[in-house]
């Protein structure tokens, strides 16, 4: 697990300064990046970018639980989740 993170204003930032464009600017690119992402795999479909990420939606089948607290078993309802997958040139970053 990595030690380091970067929260979305530092990510702005760094983005902002490698593009030359402003912090609002690239605020609203991402914030219209993850409401896209959220559509389409709200819907089904699937977000392929080549080399670096794909989501998409899950199905989760209905199954059998128990809860750590009582021992009781409990239904979970079937669901959905989602599932992102690195690509080539995010996977070679992290070496």
């Amino acid at each position: 697990m990595a030690d380091k993170s970067l929260n979305k204003t530092e990510l702005v930032a760094k983005v902002a300064a490698s593009t030359g464009q402003s912090q609002a600017t690239v605020d609203a690119v991402l914030g219209g990046l993850f409401e896209a992402l959220a559509e389409s795999v709200g819907s089904g479909t699937k977000v392929s970018i080549p080399g670096w990420l794909a989501v998409e939606r899950t199905h989760r089948a209905a199954r059998t639980g128990r809860n750590p607290q009582t021992g009781a078993t409990i239904d979970i309802p079937a669901g959905y989740s989602v599932k992102v997958s690195a690509g080539s040139k995010l996977k070679a970053a992290a070496k």
